[in-house]
C-alpha cells in the first residue's frame, strides 16, 4: 500500500484496459511508492469502484487518503505532486513539461487505432482494416520520430511518457497479429525502445506478456463479437 493510506483499483476479468491499469502501478514502482492493488471485475462493478469514479465507472484509479482520483494521466501527475521526495516523473522545465504532457495523451492513440485492427469482425473477405493499419503506423512512427535516437522519451532518463507509453509496448504483438504489420520492420527505433523497458523491474512487474496480452485480447474479442 502506498503510504499513507494509497490503494489503487485494477481490473482484469473482461478488461482489455491492462494498458491503464499497468501505468499507475509502474510509476509507482518506479517512484518507490508501495501500493495495494484491488482488482475489480467490469463485468459486474462493485460499490467502491461506483463511489470512486461514478462519472465513467472505469480504471485505474488511485486511492490515497480516502480520495480518489480517476484516469491514468492525471493519477501520474498526481504521484509527482503528491511525493515530491520520490523521483520525478515529469521534467522540471515548463517546456519540456509540457511536451510530454502532449506525448503522453498522443501515446494513447495506440489503444484506439489498435482497438480498430484487432476488434474487427472477420467477414471472410480482407481481415485487415488498411485505413486502421496506415494509422497505426502513422502513429508509431511520429512516436519513434519523438524518440529519436534516446535511450527513452526521457532522454537517459525513464520518464513521464516512457510510463504512459511502456504498457502499450506490450500490445505490439497483438497490433502485429491483427494488423499484418512488423513494428521491428516499421519502426526499429521504438522496438528497440520497447525492448529496454521490458527489461526495466518497474515494467515487467506490472505488466502482462505479450502473448498473455494477446490471449486476453482473444477471449474479449470473441466475448464483445459473439454478443453483436
Amino acid at each position: 500500500m502506498m503510504r499513507p493510506n494509497a490503494s489503487c483499483l485494477g481490473s482484469i476479468a473482461w478488461n482489455t484496459d491492462t494498458s491503464a491499469l499497468t501505468i499507475q502501478a509502474s510509476s509507482s514502482a518506479k517512484k518507490g511508492l508501495a501500493y495495494e492493488r484491488a482488482e475489480q471485475d467490469l463485468a459486474a462493478k462493485g460499490n467502491l469502484l461506483r463511489r470512486s469514479n461514478p462519472v465513467h465507472g472505469k480504471v485505474p484509479v488511485l486511492l490515497h487518503a480516502g480520495r480518489p482520483v480517476c484516469e491514468s494521466l492525471a493519477i501520474l501527475q498526481y504521484l509527482d505532486e503528491a511525493f515530491p521526495g520520490t523521483t520525478p516523473l515529469l521534467p522540471v522545465d515548463p517546456y519540456a513539461r509540457a511536451r510530454a504532457r502532449f506525448w503522453a495523451e498522443y501515446a494513447d492513440r495506440l489503444h484506439l487505432c489498435g482497438k480498430r485492427l484487432w476488434l474487427r469482425r472477420d467477414d471472410g473477405e480482407e481481415t485487415v482494416d488498411p485505413e486502421a493499419r496506415a494509422e497505426m503506423v502513422a502513429v508509431l512512427r511520429a512516436l519513434e520520430a519523438e524518440l529519436g535516437g534516446k535511450e527513452f522519451f526521457g532522454g537517459e532518463t525513464f520518464g513521464y511518457v516512457d510510463v504512459a507509453a511502456a504498457p502499450f509496448a506490450a500490445w505490439f504483438l497483438t497490433y502485429e497479429r491483427h494488423g499484418g504489420l512488423c513494428v521491428a520492420e516499421e519502426c526499429p527505433g521504438l522496438a528497440a525502445w520497447a525492448a529496454r523497458c521490458a527489461r526495466r523491474e518497474s515494467v515487467a512487474g506490472n505488466v502482462y506478456p505479450p502473448e498473455k496480452v494477446y490471449e486476453l485480447v482473444q477471449e474479449y474479442r470473441q466475448w464483445v463479437l459473439g454478443r453483436k
